[in-house]
């Protein structure tokens, strides 16, 4: 995919920490815990919050984050081919999704990109790098250790720099989801419904996928051969089915099957329509 470079003034970029797993991740969750939350994470895009317990209320003033302040955007953004990728999705993926919002007339908000490496503190509590890729809706950032690309490419077989930006698109999708109301209005339901919870996560899952699809379909024109292909193997990569070599079941299916992962993506991809993900979160 053909995006242009970033413009260190026109996005959120921070460094994060980095030297192994910071100080707990709050809530005093156990192994096991800890164990579900670093398998369901190499699935992109593990909401920590669910999972460890790590938000102490709205997460203000709770964490202390590792600010980059010693380097600038163009810095951290430059501190490797998969920084660049990420900070160059990232300014398309802000340019693409602000226009809908005032469209929509709904206040939007540009999400923080954090580097970290090994582990750092989000507002959301501490994290690992095994955890992968998150989104934090306490502090509105999206997470990245770039070695995760590696780890992709090696252990999932899904490499290519489209299947790199639909793991960007994703977590991206879940800040979406945070700045129209549906996040809080899934993990309300899923309060009210605790037996139903994980297939209220499919769904929201499954909409950030497909948020993650109209994100490439409106700019298709940048799409080159091979991309599309790229997107599907991703997907379909990390479906719990794969993941858990057909085992699904009502505790480990949080994300979806390879089937409809793939059918999520490419629903957005080939409409560029964001209404077309709503039909994954009619929670009533």
């Amino acid at each position: 995919m053909r995006l242009n470079r970033f413009d260190p003034s026109s996005i959120n970029v921070r460094g994060g920490g980095g030297g192994g797993f910071p100080g707990g991740v709050g809530g005093g969750a156990g192994c096991g815990t800890i164990v579900i939350a670093l398998i369901a994470a190499l699935v992109f895009g593990v909401d920590p919050t669910s999972m460890l317990g790590g938000m102490q209320g709205d997460g203000a003033g709770t964490v202390q984050q590792g600010d980059g302040s010693a380097q600038s955007v163009e810095q951290l953004c430059t501190q490797n081919a998969y920084a660049t990728e990420a900070c160059n999705a990232l300014q398309s993926l802000d340019q693409t999704w602000a226009p809908a919002f005032q469209a929509a007339n709904i206040e939007f908000r540009q999400p923080t990109l954090h580097f970290y490496t090994g582990g750092t503190q989000s507002g959301c509590g501490g994290a690992s790098s095994a955890m992968g890729p998150f989104y934090c809706p306490a502090d509105e950032g999206i997470y990245i250790d770039t070695g995760f690309y590696d780890q992709m490419q090696q252990q999932l077989g899904a490499g290519g720099d489209f299947a790199r930006y639909y793991v960007m698109a994703h977590e991206y999708g879940h800040h979406i989801q945070k700045l129209t109301g549906v996040a809080d209005a899934i993990r309300s339901a899923q309060s009210q419904n605790p037996q139903g919870a994980n297939q209220l996560q499919v769904r929201m899952e499954l909409q950030a996928d497909c948020y993650a699809g109209v994100w490439a379909g409106k700019n298709r024109n940048l799409i080159e051969p091979g991309d599309f292909e790229e997107g599907m193997t991703a997907a379909s990569a990390i479906g719990d089915d794969r993941l858990t070599g057909g085992r699904v079941s009502s505790e480990n299916f949080t994300h979806g099957t390879s089937a409809q992962r793939s059918a999520a993506l490419r629903a957005g991809l080939e409409s560029g329509d964001d209404t077309v993900c709503d039909r994954y979160v009619q929670v009533g």
